[in-house]
């Protein structure tokens, strides 16, 4: 079993997000002694943003990087993303990232009837940080909703939020989304039974 680890925020030791996705991986491997984590981190290591050239697979070494991380996705079984909530939306590194892996022919393909996702069987674990609090519906919320949208997209239909929001309001506010974060943290084993 194969488990993609990455990570987005730019706030280092002091991320929420961070430190959540820390604990969800720690709960797979505690769960299955066979896990592989492989880990990427997106803020120290970020993928060019998506360009004309790159499409155009101008850069052979570009799209040798761009191809290994479709590759890298495509053989995970489980993928944990730290998402965090930056103006309204996710960070430009998650979305160039996201933009190597939402491929057409690769992971969707368009057909008669509409677009067809090719890239399911696998389950997203969203780790999402916010600093305010706008619930599960909220107008603002370009940042969950745009990830449940590509990853269904693509054929994803198993994709869990936990969700550390306010955080930003008080550290009380932070350390008591963070408890309730941690304690919404479910076990891979619990999920299979």
């Amino acid at each position: 079993m194969k488990l993609l680890h990455l990570d987005t925020s730019a706030l280092g030791t002091n991320s929420v997000t961070r430190e959540l996705t820390a604990a969800v991986v720690a709960r797979w491997q505690g769960a299955h002694a066979d896990l592989t984590v492989e880990y990427r981190d997106l803020d120290s290591d970020p993928l060019p943003h998506l360009t004309g050239r790159s499409l155009a697979k101008a850069d052979p070494a570009q799209a040798e990087a761009d191809e290994a991380t479709l590759q890298q996705f495509l053989s995970a079984d489980v993928v944990v993303i730290g998402a965090p909530f930056y103006n309204f939306s996710i960070p430009s590194t998650l979305k160039a990232w996201i933009d190597r892996v939402a491929v057409a022919g690769r992971t969707f393909r368009y057909t008669e009837a509409g677009p067809e996702g090719l890239a399911g069987g696998k389950q997203v674990i969203i780790v999402s940080g916010r600093g305010g609090q706008y619930g599960d519906a909220s107008p603002a919320d370009f940042q969950e909703a745009y990830l449940r949208q590509v990853f269904g997209f693509i054929g994803i239909k198993d994709v869990e939020i936990i969700r550390a929001e306010g955080v930003a309001y008080s550290p009380q506010h932070r350390a008591d989304a963070l408890a309730a974060a941690h304690a919404s943290i479910r076990s891979p084993l619990a999920e299979a039974a």
